[in-house]
């Protein structure tokens, strides 16, 4: 019966399935793509290390870790590096230099970019004495390949102008441009004395597949100990920023919101198709059909299509991302692999059916409830309107499964639960805004306005009107859309603030007290932004909760795992009232005093790995004046944002008599300028050391660079398939007003009068609804940026016009369309078609 009943409603049936099909194959493109976008750009994050794993420390570690060490990972490269004067012979020109000692096949990977590009084979056969050199220094030096560099006792042979470095440290561990020598000359430079503070470093590469992160793990315990610190990818990544955390969550609020705009267009579509099958089921009933079985006839019609079109859509989805990248293979930033994924295949089919028959359910059950009468009286309503208890357990399940797919999505319930609660709201307001329109429109009718204008707003409250529908459904469209723009636009800004593009490039430090207002000075004539000047405050920790290094061994108290560098560390502090926009607080407060108490701010990390916790007492050696703290509070701190970030940072009012220096960050827009800006730093201030980030910078922007296209490119995509939902919603509409406008062309209505009526009933709708659904994201995106992405929230304006505009048009533009055949066809043939 199924199947009998289907043959004269196919065509509508179809545009059921449409919705279905473009909701799937959104959700199947976005997982699919995005899974492969993600992937791509985590596989290139390696260029942010350069290799799997690195373990660096500052002083020999024990025999059997230092034993690891050489045995770690499938490969492995060496580092020693060290600051130190460097000389160009033949310009005379001196810089202080990062020289490093390597030998192995650094990096593995990313692209090492050297100039000529045979120069890093040459320097990795280390059979002769050549350098491959940073090419801010060779411009400050005035020199260029084939020009040697001495490098204490040895001259080196310039082989190669660096350009771009992966598998640099942090940047805070950055204080020079780079000197590369081969690591087997580095003892006879004579520079490795006792007393110099040398760093060592490996690199590792492990076999594909490694769980690295976990492996660490298991030894970071010993490392801790023996004050060896390790970087992975993940760990480098959260250095970045928290883009690719970012990038995590927005992938899956677009696929989150492509199921959800499937979802409008099946509630949608079938509420439209029961209401026209009404009178079917009447004569089924009168037949002597029940109420179950009519109910499971319809259901089986939309379960089958639902899964013709989930099949259809994840099919298409599919061939979508596979063939997107090779569509824009020119100007995609990312090589992206892609490959056809079974789960999400096969997860987007069995998310197509459940959403086809949940979302149904609703609709449908009243079936069960159609009287017999209706085939004597169309407008008998009391079948339809008694209460039903099945459609409070149909919101439970339907609320069960946003909650549970929104889970999946973000893997945080509480998120989920605060998605589903939105867009709960979102649709109850939606609904009471349809509801009071069409109160408003009832209750205020203008009598006395023209013939045109009085058809198209009584058309919003007449039996069969389409207000509640189209004002939930396209306001719902209009404010995931919108919602789905705006949360783009707080992650672009997040992207471009951790790109270097705004961000300082040039450090000046050990500027002392009396040179500050002339290092000020020096930099404004050169017509360069000053964009931060802290003071730094160097001091030792001389115990933790009175207990000492020397005999916490022995007592039974929290500190007996703080390691033993943590007393024998030089501290560089900092002090302020308020965090910075690289830092978010943790826990405890910001640094402040209290009753004469001192309560610093803990890097959280360093926190964990001191083994503290609030309220522990630290006692600071500030050059023989001791300074007794307590842990206020921690922060988590972005330390590859370029700004000056520490450990430890006091309140003000402490510190401000202590011996101190200060460092102040500039932009530089090019190399010659930071060339001429240290040549007068050295005439000068010959005791002030400049840093150059910008060969870093470049490598940590290609990696946002391509984060930011991620976001663009599955908003643009999401967006265009939100509009493609609603439009279909708009369609299924048409049979709605069919036999009405029919019957005003039979009275004499002419082709104008019936196009403007429709204009303006949908352009109503399609208004409010945008305008609606609009105000509705501005509160959501508020509410993302707040609790989910933690960003400041300033939304731009001009965009939302424009969405608001394109959904009134497209609704407008729809609803015409939808009355061509009675514009253009005899109204006898029409209602033969529809009958």
């Amino acid at each position: 019966m199924a199947w009998r009943d289907s043959r004269r409603s196919r065509q509508r049936l179809l545009l059921f399935m449409s919705a279905i099909v473009l909701g799937i194959a959104a959700l199947v493109a976005i997982n699919s793509f995005g899974d492969n976008l993600a992937r791509s750009i985590d596989d290139q994050a390696r260029e942010l290390l350069g290799a799997d794993l690195t373990l660096s420390w500052s002083r020999p570690p024990s025999a059997k870790t230092a034993k690891l060490a050489k045995t770690l990972g499938r490969d492995r490269a060496y580092e020693v590096s060290f600051a130190s004067l460097v000389s160009i012979p033949k310009t005379g020109g001196v810089r202080l230099a990062q020289v490093k000692g390597l030998e192995g096949n650094f990096p593995y990977y990313g692209t090492w970019e050297v100039q000529p590009a045979s120069a890093i084979q040459t320097f990795r056969q280390a059979s002769q004495r050549v350098a491959l050199v940073d090419d801010g220094l060779l411009v400050q030096l005035g020199a260029q390949p084939g020009d040697s560099v001495k490098v204490g006792n040895l001259s080196f042979l310039i082989a190669g102008r660096v350009t771009k470095t992966p598998g640099q440290a942090a940047i805070a561990a950055t204080v020079a441009p780079t000197v590369f020598i081969p690591n087997q000359f580095l003892a006879s430079t004579g520079l490795l004395q006792r007393g110099s503070r040398v760093a060592y470093k490996y690199y590792y590469q492990f076999a594909p597949g490694t769980d690295v992160e976990k492996y660490v793990k298991t030894i970071s315990a010993r490392l801790d100990k023996e004050g060896i610190s390790y970087d992975t990818v993940d760990g480098r990544k959260k250095q970045t920023g928290r883009s690719f955390a970012d990038l995590t969550k927005y992938l899956s609020l677009v696929a989150f919101v492509a199921l959800l705009l499937g979802c409008v267009g099946v509630a949608s579509a079938v509420q439209l198709y029961v209401k026209e099958k009404v009178t079917s089921v009447a004569i089924l009933r009168t037949l002597g059909a029940s109420g179950r079985q009519a109910f499971l006839i319809y259901l089986i019609q939309t379960a089958l299509m639902g899964l013709l079109g989930a099949v259809i859509g994840a099919l298409a989805g599919s061939g979508v991302q596979l063939v997107l990248p090779r569509v824009f293979s020119n100007f995609l930033p990312v090589t992206v692999e892609t490959s056809l994924s079974g789960a999400a295949i096969l997860g987007g089919i069995g998310t197509g059916v459940l959403i086809s028959v949940l979302f149904s359910l609703l609709p449908l059950l009243a079936i069960r409830n159609v009287s017999p009468l209706r085939t004597l009286r169309s407008s008998y309503e009391a079948d339809l309107s008694n209460r039903d208890p099945f459609r409070w357990l149909v919101y439970l399940l339907v609320l069960g499964f946003i909650v549970g797919f929104a889970y999946l999505q973000t893997k945080n319930f509480m998120l989920a639960v605060g998605f589903t609660g939105g867009l709960a709201v979102a649709f109850g307001i939606l609904t009471l805004l349809g509801l009071g329109l069409i109160w408003l429109v009832r209750k205020f009718f203008p009598a006395s306005w023209s013939y045109v204008w009085r058809q198209s707003l009584a058309n919003l409250y007449r039996p069969n009107n389409q207000t509640l529908i189209l004002v939930t459904s396209i306001g719902l469209g209009a404010f995931l859309i919108a919602t789905l723009y705006l949360t783009q636009g707080l992650l672009l800004g997040r992207v471009e603030l951790s790109a270097s593009g705004k961000q300082p490039n040039m450090v000046l430090f050990d500027i002392q007290n009396a040179q500050i207002a002339g290092i000020r000075s020096l930099v404004t004539q050169q017509k360069l932004p000053i964009l931060q000047e802290v003071p730094v405050v160097t001091m030792r920790l001389n115990d933790i909760n009175g207990t000492t290094s020397a005999v916490r061994k022995n007592a039974k108290d929290t500190t007996a795992k703080t390691p033993s560098w943590a007393f024998t560390r030089e501290y560089r502090v900092t002090y302020r009232d308020t965090l910075i926009s690289s830092e978010k607080l943790v826990s405890g407060k910001a640094p402040y005093q209290e009753n004469g108490a001192v309560y610093v701010s803990i890097e959280n990390g360093f926190l964990d790995r001191m083994h503290l916790k609030l309220g522990d007492t630290l006692n600071f050696n500030v050059q023989g004046a001791p300074i007794q703290t307590i842990v206020g509070g921690t922060r988590e701190v972005e330390w590859n944002r370029v700004q000056t970030n520490f450990l430890v940072v006091f309140p003000s009012g402490v510190l401000e008599q202590a011996p101190q220096f200060h460092v102040l960050m500039t932009r530089v827009p090019d190399n010659q300028t930071s060339a001429v800006l240290q040549r007068a730093l050295v005439s000068n201030f010959p005791n002030v050391s400049a840093i150059d980030l910008g060969l870093i910078l470049k490598t940590v922007d290609e990696i946002l660079g391509q984060i930011s296209f991620v976001i663009q490119f599955m908003a643009l995509f999401s967006i265009l398939t939100g509009l493609l939902v609603l439009a279909s919603s708009v369609v299924i509409s048409k049979y709605q007003r069919m036999r009405e406008s029919v019957l005003l062309r039979t009275l004499g209505a002419s082709r104008g009068q019936i196009l403007r009526i429709t204009a303006l009933e949908y352009g109503l709708l399609g208004l409010l609804a945008a305008l609606s659904g609009i105000l509705l994201s501005l509160v959501s995106t508020w509410s993302l940026a707040r609790f989910v992405f933690e960003v400041p929230y300033q939304p731009s304006t001009f965009p939302l016009v424009v969405i608001a505009f394109t959904v009134t048009v497209l609704t407008v533009v729809i609803g015409v369309f939808n009355s061509r055949e009675v514009l253009v066809r005899p109204p006898l043939d029409v209602l033969r078609a529809e009958g």
